[in-house]
């Protein structure tokens, strides 16, 4: 072999030495590059704070529709599930949450199966409805406080006055009503009932009724805003006790997903603590999704201060405990009512309408247990 053969043979070997070279640091950087994209692939995203195998259990699930049935008002069961969904709470459990506020049958929705939560005023209307429905769950009670109220011109200084008046009521009088009417000794014959369907509380100070069945966060406090006489009775002035708002639940899905539900309940509880705290920024935030959802003119932020003003303190004074916590001892007073009141037959038994034991694990020392990175 010659000298130049010699060179041209090194000088191949060289070649091929880089370039088996390069095909191997190509490799390197693919397989690389696919471990990379697959880790990532792996990876949740940032804002969620479950494990994966959690996550893909709530995703699972699927979608779950929330019914509204008082559209955007500040009160505890509705403005918490609006105001998880816009600050990330949901998404923070890997929850799909759709919310329908258009104020439907929520009851008959949840029962169904064609939503799955949906917020009641009271445990009295968990309990009428539960003679028509065996598919709903209740799994929070957002205060002892009932939300009732009758309030009255001035002209009426106690219940009894109403006798040879006009009282009137919305869809019912309320079992809780009835039973104050019946505390203060009045006799129902002597009055005369009209269903209203003007929420204007003025036709009282106006003297179009002498008295109405209400909500003592609304129409009350609208009267007071406006510096009207007027006159207001509550349970507790008659030694009764009820609740404040209830969230129910289909009872299949709870049974099927109840990690989830949990979950639902613990992202809302999470918001509802925001409003506690956040008051002001709370108000803004629901008054805001209301305008921006074309019901600005039926929940004015003023109006809604006001409500959460009071409805806050409910919450907070509740005698079960931390918010959302319910027992079946303290639904007992209100059992009755809706028996001797509202005209309920042999009713359920409460541990059939009612989960005492979810929202109460979702607490530790009465702080709500947040998952974290």
């Amino acid at each position: 072999m010659t000298r130049e053969d010699s060179l041209s043979h090194n000088s191949t070997l060289v070649g091929r030495s880089r370039l088996l070279a390069s095909c191997a640091a190509l490799a390197l950087t693919v397989a690389g590059f696919a471990i990379s994209t697959a880790q990532a692939a792996d990876e949740l995203p940032e804002h969620v704070l479950l494990s994966k195998d959690e996550c893909e259990r709530n995703k699972a699930a699927g979608t779950i529709t929330y019914i509204s049935g008082y559209g955007y008002s500040a009160s505890a069961g509705q403005l918490d599930v609006f105001l998880a969904k816009e600050l990330g709470y949901f998404d923070a459990l890997c929850l799909t949450v759709d919310i329908n506020a258009a104020g439907g049958n929520g009851q008959l929705l949840v029962s169904s199966g064609q939503a799955q939560f949906t917020a009641l005023g009271s445990a009295s209307d968990v309990m009428l409805a539960a003679a028509n429905s065996r598919n709903l769950t209740a799994v929070a009670t957002y205060g002892s406080t009932s939300p009732f109220s009758i309030f009255t011109n001035e002209a009426v200084k106690s219940l009894k006055d109403l006798e040879g008046k006009r009282l009137g009521y919305f869809i019912n009088i309320t079992p809780i009503a009835a039973a104050m009417l019946d505390a203060a000794g009045v006799d129902m014959s002597k009055v005369e009932l009209i269903k209203m369907t003007n929420y204007d509380p003025t036709v009282v100070t106006r003297g179009q009724v002498d008295a109405i069945v209400g909500y003592a966060s609304n129409q009350p406090q609208t009267l007071k805003a406006m510096g009207l006489p007027f006159n207001q009775f509550l349970p507790a002035d008659f030694g009764l006790q009820g609740t404040y708002n209830v969230m129910e639940v289909n009872s299949k899905f709870l049974s099927e997903h109840r990690e989830v539900v949990a979950d639902f309940m613990r992202a809302s509880l999470k918001a509802l603590e925001f409003c506690l705290a956040e008051e002001e920024n709370c108000v803004d935030m629901i008054s805001k999704l209301a305008a921006d959802n074309n019901q600005g003119s039926a929940f004015p932020r003023d109006q809604q201060a006001r409500t959460w003003g009071v409805e806050s303190e409910w919450v907070r004074t509740s005698q079960y405990g931390a918010p959302g916590v319910q027992t079946i001892a303290e639904w007992e007073p209100e059992y009755q009512m809706v028996q001797t009141f509202g005209g309920l037959k042999n009713p359920p038994p409460l541990a059939s309408m009612m989960d005492p034991d979810l929202v109460a694990s979702l607490y530790a020392d009465g702080k709500l247990i947040w998952p974290t990175k």
